[in-house]
């Protein structure tokens, strides 16, 4: 039985404004994605441009990989107002407006060019933002608040797409594309908001003292710890099963019987809220169990949600089946998410957090491009229920290394466990 004052602690933790400020900028962070992506490929498509280039627009994320280039001149230099985080936060919201709505106005059929240059200051500036809203997290939130509020962030990020992209497509349909663009560029004055009037987290050890520090610096820092290597390669394997399974659902549904209308609304609308609550179902439980334990829990579920996909190919096209198991798979994708962010941060030096959060979170997203690209050759050759029993072995390696810096006997957070 879970003892009163535990109890009571952990909701004044979960109704906190820390928690709330958390969750905005986590939809802050979330709404800028889709609009330089599926949102902008279907103005483009409008706009009778060809397909090629419609799909060569997705090169413009390229500043979400390399995020951790620029990160070090927020770790060094601290604006004169609102302080070393807001200011700097302040700066990348108000020129990610303007960038938006710059983009609304560059139409893709007469101004094609510049429609790419506003599209890259996009996804640059909003970049940034991820860069400054990680590393006030981090900061912000106690080891013990750190599951929770990535959890949070996560949920607000997933409600920030929807809003982009939901949102997006069913107001182009009754208003022009530049209006669509402008309305979401006022959604984010509610970051701005937050971003004045919530407290510069107070961190005790010094900054970078120059330039040359906050570059190399967090990196000396880091590989002088026990372990390094070893955390690096869990934060590659983690979730690279659960990854490997993203990349190909789409195809795997259609091909045994389920209609594009089926799975829109079952695994994109049905799915996205599954993420959601897994995220906060998540965060709470770290809060009880920590996130070495958390860690051990949810990995176990995402393998065995991959598998589930193997029964659903043994079933077909059952809508009941899909549900369940888009319901499971999600849920332990939010909690494993969750989990993963937090983890993340928790292994960050204060001093450093924005460059070493950036390097961490770019290195987070390389199996989802690398290991998601040869699914379909796999699939194609061993076979849909073999592939999937595959992707829940793969989790394996990742699970085995939290043996050397998150046992679960030591029943204390990663941080805790980690040389700095």
């Amino acid at each position: 039985m879970v003892h009163p004052a535990i109890k009571e602690n952990s909701l004044h933790i979960i109704f906190s404004k820390r928690m709330l400020v958390a969750f905005i900028m986590g939809f802050s962070c979330g709404l800028p994605l889709l609009l330089t992506m599926g949102v902008l490929q279907a103005w483009m498509k409008d706009e009778g441009i060809d397909l090629t280039l419609i799909g060569l627009i997705n090169l413009v994320q390229i500043p979400y990989t390399w995020k951790f280039l620029w990160a070090p001149i927020m770790d060094r230099y601290t604006l004169p107002f609102l302080g070393r985080r807001r200011g700097w936060l302040l700066i990348a919201q108000l020129a990610l407006i303007g960038s938006i709505i710059g983009l609304g106005f560059s139409n893709p059929a007469n101004h094609f060019w510049m429609m790419v240059i506003m599209a890259m200051l996009v996804a640059f500036f909003s970049a940034t933002q991820d860069i400054i809203v990680d590393a006030y997290r981090r900061e912000d939130l106690s080891d013990r608040e750190l599951g929770l509020g990535s959890s949070l962030y996560i949920s607000g990020y997933r409600l920030g797409q929807m809003l982009a992209a939901g949102g997006g497509l069913i107001m182009a349909d009754h208003i022009p594309w530049s209006m669509v663009y402008l309305v979401m560029a006022m959604f984010m004055l509610i970051g701005v908001i937050v971003t004045i009037i919530a407290p510069e987290p107070i961190i005790s050890t010094e900054t970078p003292g120059t330039i040359k520090d906050a570059v190399i610096e967090p990196f000396v820092e880091y590989f002088k710890r026990r372990d390094a290597l070893w955390m690096l390669a869990f934060i590659l394997l983690y979730k690279i099963g659960d990854n490997m399974v993203s990349g190909i659902t789409i195809p795997f549904f259609l091909e045994i019987g389920f209609t594009k209308t089926q799975i829109g609304a079952v695994v994109k609308i049905f799915g996205m809220w599954a993420i959601v609550l897994g995220a906060l179902v998540g965060g709470t439980i770290m809060i009880r169990l920590g996130i070495n334990r958390s860690l051990w829990v949810f990995g176990f579920l995402q393998a065995i949600s991959s598998a589930c996909f193997a029964i659903l190919a043994q079933i077909g096209p059952s809508i009941p089946a899909l549900s369940a198991v888009i319901a499971f798979e999600n849920i332990s994708m939010g909690m494993g998410s969750a989990a993963q962010l937090a983890f993340m941060a928790s292994i960050t030096d204060k001093k450093f957090t924005a460059t070493q959060y950036a390097l961490l979170s770019s290195l987070a997203a390389i199996p989802r491009v690398i290991a998601s690209a040869p699914t379909g050759y796999i699939a194609k050759h061993i076979g849909w229920e073999t592939f999937f029993i595959m992707c829940a072995l793969i989790a394996i390696p990742g699970m085995l290394l939290l043996l050397k810096f998150a046992p679960w006997n030591s029943g204390e957070a990663v941080v805790n466990n980690v040389n700095k």
